[in-house]
């Protein structure tokens, strides 16, 4: 074998010690900014009108198919998906759902390419000589799990603009004019906030409205149809447009009628006003079309329960949806927020005052619900004490979270489902924001002997400009002076200090005149809340654990009696002291241990492992309610009497 021999420059080496290399010194990468490359929008008219038309006829297969025709000059060009959409309040629009995307002008494929660094965005190169681009593509419904709520199903669909379209950037969305229709499956009827311009066969044309206004006004179609009159012979109609899995389920009776009338009649006793000419409920009755309840300026979506009116007494827990989509028309969508508002739906949203947007119109959604008679007064008190219970004891994430910081939720987790939600929590603005608000009625009440209220605050914030359509923004210093006008008070100083605390706002249930009590028996309220969100009756404040249905826990009390015990989320409970899991069973275990020593024996799976686990909790059955305080004033039955 040949004797290797070694390099001049290796001899030189040999017998010294090698150094390490100093890789501090090193130069790594440089970053540049990426140059803008969507230009911002401006306040100027989009010269032409684009002609949008929708065939929503593949209901087998839930597909939406789309075209525009969109005039325009040679040059560069973007088209955006919409992606920032209003009462969303994040970044949700579907663009993952766009599908089949084609650009052509006189028959010729005109190529796009989809930014870099925005993928709601595609530019294209318009040809010179082409006055005419159209656009075609697929908006596909979801079908299956874990792909979103569907829109389309066999009987019914809902068609949200925003979804199905593209517009130019480089404009405001109130100076792009589009004239949109849709093609519908054979004799079904819809609702929408769009004044139908033509009709022929089942395809119906709408007059044209500048791109907010559109985005603002989705259909509600269905095979199964009935539109009822909210409000007889008013020169402004409000109509409840229903679509429903089958016919029997659009049986409305004259009781049930009177009373959503009565919501109408009570909103306007509150504000005094309205900004819309006119107002449709969209409504499905359904368990297969998705859940929902999105506000709009002249009109609502509001997905609820297939035997919502057929099985009337059973859905009082749902009976507030109306009622707060239709306070958005005034707060959120005429009053709104200055942060929310954005000049298109590409420019990113403010989430700061949802506190007020959403906590204030949490509170009236109750306030009005229980006004017009949807709920009794001892309903409304026991919705009122779910709320205030969430917060007593099943909110422990305020030891390092404030309301403030939750309006950034939608952003966060973009409504996604959280571990240990009790400690994450999640957009709180909602009903803490609505605890908020109950404390601000009753110091209102209370600084004035009873003579203002709230009341004051919504005609004076909200009923403002009766007839307008014209979003009119605001900041929180406004709010302030609002309320130094009704009652002079530091309010500044007493809203900032319950958004900002690491406690939870529950002093305005003692300031209403009642308290926080609980029992070991669940209101008949209680028990179908539970029902509507698909949990077991409520263990929530005894044991600690969130209970879905076939004992999968969907969540656990953060530092309760189950989480100290190992139990954590996402686990199944498999069995209670050696019986199979239901509901009853841990009931009974609940209520024994409340006089014995024994722990709570639970058999818990989490992927492919058992463990026995012991719960020490001999506390009871733990569900909530609400007490009188002997010689306080009771505003809380002032808060929900009807006006007339």
């Amino acid at each position: 074998m040949p004797t290797r021999r070694s390099s001049p420059a290796r001899k030189a080496t040999a017998g010294k010690k090698r150094q390490p290399a100093d890789h501090t010194k090193a130069v790594g990468p440089t970053w540049t900014a990426a140059a803008a490359t969507i230009p911002p929008p401006e306040d100027r008219p989009f010269p032409g009108v684009i002609a949008l038309r929708v065939d929503a006829t593949d209901t087998a297969r839930g597909i939406f198919r789309v075209h525009e025709a969109i005039p325009v000059a040679p040059g560069e060009l973007i088209l955006l998906y919409p992606k920032w959409i209003p009462g969303h309040h994040s970044p949700t629009g579907p663009i993952d759902k766009l599908a089949g995307l084609t650009i052509s002008a006189a028959g010729a494929r005109v190529e796009w390419r989809r930014d870099p660094y925005d993928v709601h965005a595609f530019h294209i190169t318009v040809p010179k000589g082409v006055a005419q681009i159209d656009v075609d593509f697929e908006y596909l419904s979801a079908r299956g799990r874990g792909e979103g709520s569907p829109e389309m199903t066999a009987t019914m669909l809902n068609l949200v603009w925003s979804k199905v379209s593209l517009y130019p950037g480089g404009y405001y969305t109130r100076g792009v004019r589009f004239e949109a229709g849709v093609t519908l499956p054979s004799g079904w009827r819809f609702g929408t906030a769009l004044e139908r311009a033509s009709a022929s066969g089942d395809t119906y044309v709408f007059e044209p409205v500048g791109y907010d206004t559109l985005v603002d006004s989705p259909i509600y179609a269905g095979q199964h149809f009935k539109r009822l009159d909210l409000d007889p012979g008013a020169k402004v109609p409000v109509r409840m447009n229903l679509v429903a899995d089958a016919p029997k389920y659009l049986a409305v009776t004259p009781r049930q009628l009177k009373l959503h009338r009565n919501l109408v009649q009570q909103a306007y006793r509150l504000f005094g006003s309205h900004h819309y000419d006119h107002y449709d409920f969209l409504v499905s009755l359904s368990d297969q079309l998705g859940k929902k309840g999105v506000e709009h300026h002249r009109s609502s979506e509001d997905g609820t329960f297939v035997d919502y009116f057929t099985d009337w007494k059973n859905h009082a827990a749902g009976r507030d949806l109306f009622a707060h989509e239709f306070e958005h028309s005034w707060n959120g969508k005429f009053r709104r927020p200055a942060d929310l508002w954005t000049p298109n739906f590409n420019v990113p949203m403010g989430d700061s005052l949802l506190w007020v947007y959403e906590g204030q119109t949490q509170y009236w959604g109750f306030v009005l619900t229980a006004r017009a008679g949807l709920w009794t007064p001892e309903e409304f008190r026991d919705a009122m004490a779910q709320v205030a219970a969430r917060y007593d004891r099943g909110r422990p994430g305020f030891a390092w979270r404030n309301i403030q910081d939750t309006t950034n939720d939608p952003t966060i987790s973009r409504r996604s489902p959280k571990a240990y939600r009790s400690w994450q929590m999640s957009e709180d603005y909602y009903s803490g924001g609505q605890l908020v608000w109950l404390a601000v009625d009753a110091k209102l009440r209370a600084l004035s002997n009873g003579k203002r209220s709230l009341d004051d605050f919504a005609r004076a914030f909200f009923g403002m400009d009766s007839g307008s359509f014209v979003t009119r923004t605001y900041e929180l210093a406004e709010v302030v002076e609002t309320l130094d006008r009704i009652a002079g008070f530091p309010w500044e100083e007493f809203l900032r200090s319950r958004i900002a605390a690491k406690s939870p706002p529950l002093d305005g249930v003692g300031a209403a005149g009642w308290q926080l009590a609980y029992s070991d028996k669940q209101s008949e309220y209680g028990k179908q809340l539970a029902k509507r969100a698909g949990y077991a009756p409520g263990f929530m404040y005894s044991v600690g654990l969130g209970v879905g249905k076939n004992g999968h826990v969907h969540d656990v009390l953060w530092g309760g009696p189950a989480f100290n015990a190992g139990i954590g989320s996402g686990e199944t409970l498999v069995a209670v002291n050696g019986l199979a899991y239901r509901p009853e069973v841990l009931e009974e275990a609940i209520r024994a241990a409340q006089d014995e020593p024994a722990r709570i024996e639970m058999l818990m799976k989490y992927q492919d492992r058992y463990r026995s686990v012991a719960v020490d909790w001999h506390g009871g059955l733990q569900y909530p309610h609400l007490e009188r305080i002997e010689g306080a004033p009771d505003y809380l039955s002032a808060i929900d009497m009807p006006r007339a």
